[in-house]
C-alpha cells in the first residue's frame, strides 16, 4: 500500500482499519476518556493553575508525574524510546461479562510486555486498568516509527486493537 507520496503507507496514512458499523454498535471495551483525563494532559503540557481553572471550571491540581504518555488513549506512542516506558491505560467494558487476554505484535526490534495478560469483567461499566511496558532489545535502533499493535480479545467476538509506534531516540 501506497502513501499520497507513492512511498510505503505506515499506519499514520492508513489508520488502524475499517470501521465495521455492525461491530462498532457492540465494541465490548472502550478506551473511556474522562475530564480528569484532559485536565491531567493539560498538566503534562505544562498549563499553569489559572489556565486550568478556566478548562475545570474550579481549582484542580495537577499530580506530580503527569504524563502524556499515560494519556488514556487507545494508541500508544512512545516518541523517544531510549530504555524502558510504562504506559498505563484504562479500559471499560460495555457489554457482557467475560474475560479478555491480550495478543501482541511488537515494533520492531522492541519488547513490549503489557501487565495484566488478561482481564476479567463481571459486569457491564466495570473498568480495569493495566500496564504496557517497551523496552528497545538492541542497541543501534533505526531513528525512524516503527509499528506493532495490541489486541485484547475475549475470544468471542471482541477485539480490541491498539496501535502501537514507536521512535527510537
Amino acid at each position: 500500500m501506497l502513501d499520497a507520496d507513492g512511498k510505503s503507507a505506515t499506519p499514520f496514512a492508513y489508520g488502524a482499519g475499517h470501521v465495521h458499523p455492525n461491530l462498532a454498535a457492540d465494541p465490548g471495551l472502550v478506551y473511556d476518556t474522562n475530564a480528569i483525563d484532559y485536565l491531567n494532559f493539560l498538566c503534562a503540557h505544562g498549563y499553569n493553575s489559572t489556565l486550568l481553572e478556566a478548562f475545570s471550571g474550579g481549582s484542580y491540581n495537577c499530580p506530580e508525574n503527569a504524563s502524556l504518555a499515560d494519556f488514556n488513549y487507545p494508541s500508544i506512542a512512545v516518541p523517544d524510546l531510549n530504555g524502558p516506558v510504562t504506559v498505563t491505560r484504562r479500559v471499560k467494558n460495555v457489554g457482557a461479562p467475560g474475560t479478555y487476554t491480550v495478543k501482541v505484535r511488537a515494533p520492531p526490534k522492541v519488547s513490549v510486555v503489557v501487565e495484566p495478560s488478561s482481564l476479567e469483567f463481571k459486569e457491564a461499566g466495570e473498568e480495569k486498568i493495566f500496564k504496557v511496558t517497551l523496552k528497545p532489545v538492541m542497541n543501534g535502533l533505526p531513528k525512524d516509527y516503527t509499528f506493532g499493535h495490541l489486541t485484547w480479545s475475549d475470544s468471542n467476538r471482541h477485539h480490541v486493537k491498539s496501535p502501537i509506534v514507536v521512535k527510537h531516540a
